[in-house]
């Protein structure tokens, strides 16, 4: 029973790193985000995200059915509580791709079983080519997600890890280090009864 969080900005690579993973891995689940965003091209509902309107995820937000919400670039971004429950039940490790708002809420709720990874680029300058080369984003929307991934980077000390995606193989050797990691994060409850025994 074990979380792991990752932050960082659009096109930092943290998808391809957490597809990797899975490929290896079949008790981990990957908590899917709920969003009111088009889909992108090759997306699929259910894989990478649920897609739904404003007007259901307002509804979502007033019945308290998300564990944490916010709105990024005019759009809802939120994380179902059911799925999550669930996965902890069966003894999953449940990796979180959020913002640093979202963050922060699991952080108060799940903090005795949480490890968290802001993953980020070198510099601005290869995060800007990234996202021109990735070519799902109008160039406003690019220097939007500049400005935003700026002022995430202002808070990456308040994450366990940080891990700078500049070499793809490289990079997913130290990700799958945190994912062993997390695992072993022990709940305070769980190394009180241990204490307690020995």
């Amino acid at each position: 029973m074990a979380l792991l969080v990752l932050s960082g900005p659009s096109g930092c690579g943290k998808s391809s790193l957490v597809n990797e993973v899975l490929k290896e891995n079949n008790d981990i689940y990957f908590s899917i985000s709920t969003t009111t965003r088009n889909p992108r091209e090759g997306e699929k509902e259910g894989k990478d995200y649920f897609y739904i309107s404003k007007e259901q995820f307002q509804k979502e937000i007033e019945e308290g059915l998300f564990l944490e919400w916010a709105e990024v670039h005019g759009n809802y971004y939120g994380t179902s509580i059911k799925p999550i429950e669930i996965a902890l039940k069966e003894g999953k490790l449940v990796i979180f791709d959020i913002d640093v708002q979202g963050h922060e809420i699991i952080k108060k709720r799940y903090a005795s079983i949480m490890t968290s990874l802001f993953i980020t680029t070198p510099n601005k300058e290869i995060l800007k080519e990234r996202l021109i080369k990735r070519a799902t984003d109008k160039i406003e929307i690019i220097e939007n997600r500049i400005v935003n991934a700026k002022s995430e980077m202002a808070r990456i000390e308040e994450y366990d890890y940080l891990l700078v995606n500049d070499n793809f193989k490289l990079t997913l050797d130290k990700f799958e280090s945190v994912v062993k990691a997390a695992r072993l994060k022990k709940p305070e409850e769980q190394i009180e009864q241990f204490r307690t025994a020995w």
